[in-house]
């Protein structure tokens, strides 16, 4: 969950719980409606966080390697201008450090790339 939502969260309830001082003056009840309101806005907050966000690349699809990429293991290639980490999406596959490839997807912050020389 992004921090945006507990600190908005922590946030209104904090100020509910300023409003109701006046009727509630001890400060144990205070911290306790704080926690409760606290816990009902992060839930109702959590609504308005997208479930799953989709892994969509930019128009690009071609990289070029920085260093090589061992079968099954993670090199760095340069795509839309920035070094990535990458990994062939045939693990069987080794590509050579400067060498153009296909960026085909995207599994967190890695790179799933194919050489051009095996598509064509």
């Amino acid at each position: 969950m992004p921090t945006d939502f507990l600190e908005s969260a922590l946030g209104i309830s904090a100020f509910l719980t300023a409003l109701l001082t006046p009727v509630v003056p001890q400060f144990e009840f205070q911290v306790g409606l704080w926690m409760v309101f606290s816990l009902v806005f992060l839930f109702l907050l959590k609504r308005l966080v997208p479930k799953n966000t989709p892994r969509i690349l930019m128009d690009s699809t071609e990289a070029r390697t920085l260093t090589s990429i061992p079968p099954g293991q993670a090199g760095r290639v340069l795509y839309e201008g920035n070094s990535w980490q990458a990994r062939c999406e045939d693990s069987r596959l080794a590509i050579a450090a400067d060498q153009p490839v296909l960026v085909v997807g995207r599994n967190g912050n890695t790179l799933l790339v194919l050489p051009e020389s095996e598509l064509h």
